[in-house]
């Protein structure tokens, strides 16, 4: 008798799946006007459990990129797969952070982190409080669950935010900028954190900036993006051991190497 073994085959296919497939993606803007080509042929992949950053001179399209890979925005060309299947809009499979931080003022900190729970509910076992509560405490906010945003400061507005991205439990999180407008001494410490979490949760994380040293701070690899049109110039493998020394011998080499990209 012959052996069925199209669910291993299956099995076997996704394990070997990318967490995000980014398929030669192009967007051209007003095609029928005066036609902006924003990204041309863009094309990597993310691993499960990756932390990838993508930087690039200034309009380059790393934005549109995120919008793209985030459902927001369709691409002209090529396409988009997160665990194999096609991306045709936004979906509680891609927690997002922005620059932006995009807190409602009326909601506490509690309140913004419960927002998505409501509309689809907590992970299984677990109740919307309970949920939104640890996430709290895992971004170091839980003394603030009852705040407002007016009343927080620039770093904990970003960590509530993050908060509710992780509070429906996505395997992928993905963040445009979200620490652009930090001070220094915030955006070191939120890196800390950051990595943290990301440890805790085992999370994939796609991270826009324009900031060369962050994402060498904190990328397992850095996708380099051209000018625009934004295609993909080199993907860097950082290989550096966690934590990082920023002044290093090793982290200088790595940063000069994605700013060779950035010279004319």
């Amino acid at each position: 008798m012959a052996v069925d073994d199209s669910d291993t085959d299956a099995d076997t296919g996704a394990a070997d799946r990318p967490q995000i497939d980014i398929d030669r993606v192009s967007k051209v803007y007003d095609p029928e006007e005066e036609a902006v080509t924003a990204l041309d042929g863009v094309d990597f992949a993310v691993e499960d459990g990756e932390f990838v950053c993508i930087v690039g001179p200034s309009g380059c399209g790393k934005s549109t990129l995120f919008r793209i890979i985030a459902g927001l925005t369709d691409p002209s060309g090529g396409e988009v797969r997160v665990a194999g299947d096609p991306v045709s809009g936004p979906g509680p499979d891609r927690g997002m952070v922005f620059q932006d931080d995009a807190l409602f003022p009326w909601r506490t900190a509690y309140r913004n982190v419960t927002y998505g729970l409501e509309e689809v509910g907590p992970p299984e076992g677990e109740t919307v409080e309970g949920r939104a509560r640890r996430c709290l405490e895992l971004v170091g906010l839980g003394e603030f669950a009852d705040s407002y945003p007016k009343t927080l400061s620039g770093g904990q507005r970003q960590r509530v935010g993050i908060a509710r991205a992780l509070a429906v439990d996505p395997p992928i999180l993905l963040m445009d900028e979200p620490f652009a407008s930090l001070d220094e001494r915030t955006k070191t410490s939120l890196h800390t954190e950051l990595l943290d979490i990301w440890t805790e949760t085992g999370k994939t994380i796609l991270f826009v900036t324009h900031d060369v040293e962050e994402a060498v701070y904190l990328a397992d690899r850095v996708v380099v993006l051209t000018e625009r049109p934004g295609s993909v110039a080199e993907i860097v493998d950082v290989g550096l051991e966690r934590p990082r020394d920023r002044t290093s011998d090793p982290f200088v080499a790595v940063k000069r190497r994605v700013l060779e990209h950035f010279q004319d």
